[in-house]
């Protein structure tokens, strides 16, 4: 807690934190709120599966490229097209009646545009912070994102049952217009230049760490995104007990961050933390109703923010600074593409068999990322010592 007080000391740093908190709020219900609105207007779970996984597709597909733009069109002109380009796309599919692949091709599109403030964001923290305080800033950041996932649930089912899931959409997209705004506009990140790289595009990816840490996060992600999917299957379209339990996921992964601080990060670290989250979904497999399913949750949770610190702490350690944009851009990739893939999987899973045949999926697929994670641990630095710059080159 002493580092995280000295972090919060830091020349701009709180207010970075804020505004980009803000600007990635709509995270948070726009994965519940598409899958509630696909669900209502097209009639199936498979389909709204389909529609989310082609607005994660869409992110994936486009998340490397949009993030390698920033070195060279400049933050404010990246941020601010995709903000107009997607929230745009976003009022589209709230607003019209769209057959199953019209409704596809926004999520596609709203997904591809979305603002890349996470690779700019964490590419600023080494400007912000010094290094020796980067790990907890890194876990600082992943815990303070989990308020998203505390709010964001409870508020999306409860616009949906209370406004229907076209109102509750376009709700989403103002905070998104608001947030965004309020982080493109900040005074630090107008001013981030990123030195263009001499790299072919993809090239990073030849980086045994960033090639591990992007796979491992494909099936990280793709795990929450089919335990989500189960959750709202298990108590229905709009139920405030499906936000409840998501809510308190996201509670435990916002104490499970700040408690590890600044603890450094070993070859270890990110194997033994998604064991924490396949121990809480295996839970979730034996329990059921609200406070089984709640405690479960609860308790993966506290491997979730410290599992994503590890992630962003092995890329800031690995790569150069004219490269973390384009490295963070394909973990953000393979994030997405496990979202699409988890969901799609959890929407079969679920039509075949209920709630709890998404929850399988779910806890099958944690548990390949922590094996990952494991059996190739060589493949990422040893950070005990602390986060050192890479040289470029």
């Amino acid at each position: 807690m002493r580092d995280f007080a000295t972090l919060m000391r830091a020349p701009g740093l709180a207010h970075i934190l804020i505004a980009q908190l803000a600007a990635r709020f709509p995270a948070g219900m726009y994965s519940l709120g598409i899958l509630m609105h696909v669900r209502a207007t097209q009639g199936s779970y498979t389909a709204a599966g389909l529609v989310l996984a082609a607005f994660s597709i869409g992110m994936a597909v486009a998340g490397p490229v949009v993030s390698r733009l920033l070195s060279r069109l400049g933050t404010f002109r990246v941020l601010t097209a995709t903000l107009l380009i997607s929230v745009t796309a976003f009022a589209l599919l709230a607003l019209l009646p769209l057959p199953l692949a019209g409704a596809m091709a926004l999520a596609g599109l709203g997904g591809a545009a979305m603002p890349p403030v996470i690779p700019a964001v964490r590419t600023l923290y080494p400007q912000l912070a010094p290094q020796h305080l980067l790990t907890g800033l890194f876990s600082l950041d992943a815990a303070l994102q989990e308020i998203i996932w505390i709010i964001g649930p409870v508020a999306i089912t409860l616009l949906v049952g209370t406004l229907g899931s076209g109102p509750a959409l376009l709700v989403v997209i103002g905070i998104q217009i608001v947030g965004g705004l309020l982080f493109i506009l900040a005074r630090r990140v107008r001013q981030l230049r990123i030195p263009p790289t001499t790299r072919r595009f993809g090239r990073v990816l030849a980086n045994p760490s960033v090639l591990l840490m992007t796979v491992t996060s494909l099936l990280m992600i793709g795990a929450f995104a089919a335990m989500e999917a189960a959750i709202v299957a298990s108590f229905g379209d709009g139920s405030v007990q499906a936000g409840g339990v998501l809510a308190l996921s996201a509670v435990g992964s916002l104490m499970g961050g700040l408690a590890a601080g600044n603890r450094p990060i070993s070859r270890w670290s990110l194997a033994l933390r998604m064991l924490v989250v396949v121990a809480g979904f295996g839970l979730a497999a034996i329990l059921s109703g609200f406070w089984g399913l709640a405690l479960a949750l609860f308790l993966a949770g506290f491997g979730i923010a410290p599992a994503l610190a590890a992630v962003s702490s092995v890329i800031a350690g690995s790569v150069p600074f004219s490269d973390t944009a384009e490295a963070y851009g394909w973990i953000g990739t393979g994030q997405l593409l496990g979202a699409s893939v988890g969901s799609a999987l959890a929407g079969i899973a679920i039509d075949a068999g209920g709630g709890h045949a998404g929850i399988l999926v779910a806890v099958a697929i944690a548990g390949s990322a922590a094996l990952v994670a494991l059996v190739f641990r060589d493949a990422q630095p040893d950070l005990r010592g602390g986060i050192v710059a890479v040289r470029e080159g």
